[in-house]
């Protein structure tokens, strides 16, 4: 297998809660196979750590800053603003991570997708403040708040674009992709509840409308197994880490041979 000059490969994460996890794993692999992607781009949990490994942060202070940073906080619950959470509190647990908060602070180019609420439109960050961008983009409606930019309105990058392949393409000349959002078959009964349905139904919309994109790629990461974790379960984030580590290793040891 063979890569343009580094500075020349892009890399595009998927939105898809705590499986994006193996977004984590799969950059341990590529880490050890010395591949190096310079442009990134991602959507909502994608955006995360985008920016993490963007700034430099190594697989362990990636997966501190998921174990550490609290999905959901009584302190933080909204009580004058849509959303169970108030968004825009966790921005002191982010300036830990990214102090000087701005998108010309980091190592690596940087897209982050958000979801402009007011006008519907999707918007690409990627100069000025880099925490409100990072929070707008893995704003999920209901749980989260939208958060207010310019006037504006943006919540969860992945309601519109989950798969932010647009603005990094341009730019390189091979690209990665790794999308944590999978559809697999399922059985009958797990789609035995209006709950288990809207979860299903969203998948398959969010999947179709980024299918194309996905496998467009040079190289795509999408490991299967994922779909057996919870969106929002921490409890599943070292076993996503790992089974993106895996299907990663597997893939990578195939095309070199």
């Amino acid at each position: 297998m063979e890569f343009p000059p580094m500075h020349k490969v892009g890399l595009v994460l998927s939105g898809g809660g705590v499986r994006g996890m193996a977004h984590i794993g799969m950059l341990k692999a590529l880490h050890e196979a010395d591949i190096q992607p310079h442009w990134v781009s991602g959507s909502s949990v994608g955006a995360l750590v985008g920016a993490l490994y963007a700034s430099g942060a190594d697989t362990e202070q990636m997966l501190s800053f998921f174990k550490q940073t609290p999905i959901f906080r009584y302190n933080f619950f909204s009580f004058s603003k849509p959303g169970f959470f108030d968004t825009e509190r966790y921005k002191n647990v982010f300036t830990k991570y990214w102090p000087e908060n701005r998108f010309d602070a980091l190592k690596r180019p940087l897209y982050v997708a958000a979801t402009n609420l007011l006008k519907g439109e999707e918007r690409f960050f990627y100069e000025g403040e880099l925490i409100p961008a990072l929070l707008a983009s893995a704003a999920l409606p209901p749980i989260f708040s939208p958060v207010s930019i310019d006037g504006e309105l943006y919540a969860d990058g992945g309601i519109m674009n989950n798969f932010p392949l647009e603005p990094i393409q341009p730019q390189v000349d091979y690209v990665i992709g790794s999308n944590v959002s999978v559809i697999t078959r399922i059985s009958r009964r797990e789609i035995g509840s209006s709950i288990q349905l809207t979860n299903r139904t969203t998948g398959l919309m969010m999947y179709a409308i980024n299918r194309d994109k996905i496998h467009s790629c040079d190289l795509i990461f999408e490991p299967s197994e994922l779909e057996k974790i919870g969106v929002l379960d921490k409890k599943g984030i070292e076993e996503a880490y790992e089974i993106g580590y895996a299907h990663a290793s597997r893939k990578l040891d195939a095309l070199t041979r």
